[in-house]
């Protein structure tokens, strides 16, 4: 292996274990509020609606499902973490929107991966559209990774994604794509991690 690919390789390792440890922390605080909460019969706090997932992972295909990706899901899965990805966990018959949707409404946390061509999927757009509604509905916490991709680019729609929003226009209607356009720079403004200065780092 050379010496890029050692540099790459520890790059995937070190931000999984970023990730992987957030992921554990909110588990346990989770677990340890809702402890509290029975423990404590003054608290009235009543408990998030029934979770699926802890993790649910968006990403485009093409780009990252047989590399970060994929690395990533199988470290969380080892860690005992009930992670959603497409390929994984969608069942023959189902219709693949309606399910991802509720997968997204059910997880804990959503980590979109934004990659280069992240945009161009209508599929990836309607995720993190889903992730905002989500946040904002039930405080679900969203932590992006800007994979090969500068942070803003994404939120100003630069670059490819400017060329996958040209596109889109060409297809669905104005509001449609500015919800989309919203949503990115939203999750684009939040703190997440830059695949680049991990490696850096």
């Amino acid at each position: 292996m050379d010496t890029k690919n050692c540099l790459w390789l520890s790059c995937l390792v070190t931000l999984a274990a970023i990730l992987l440890s957030f992921v554990v922390f909110i588990k346990k605080k989770t677990r340890n509020t809702s402890l509290a909460s029975l423990n404590n019969s003054s608290l009235s706090i009543s408990p998030p609606v029934g979770w699926n997932y802890e993790v649910f992972l968006s990403f485009r295909g093409q780009d990252t499902r047989k590399t970060f990706t994929d690395y990533l899901y199988n470290d969380l899965v080892d860690a005992e973490i009930r992670t959603f990805r497409d390929n994984n966990e969608l069942r023959i018959g189902k219709k693949i929107g309606d399910e991802l949707l509720k997968a997204i409404q059910h997880s804990k946390i959503s980590i979109p991966i934004f990659s280069k061509d992240y945009a161009s999927s209508k599929w990836c757009l309607l995720e993190v559209t889903k992730m905002v509604e989500c946040k904002r509905t039930s405080g679900q916490i969203i932590k992006p990774i800007f994979y090969n991709v500068e942070p803003s680019d994404m939120r100003k729609q630069k670059g490819s994604y400017e060329k996958a929003f040209r596109e889109h226009k060409k297809h669905f209607d104005s509001a449609t794509v500015e919800g989309w356009k919203k949503a990115l720079r939203e999750v684009g403004e939040l703190k997440g991690w830059e695949v680049k200065n991990v490696a850096d780092g």
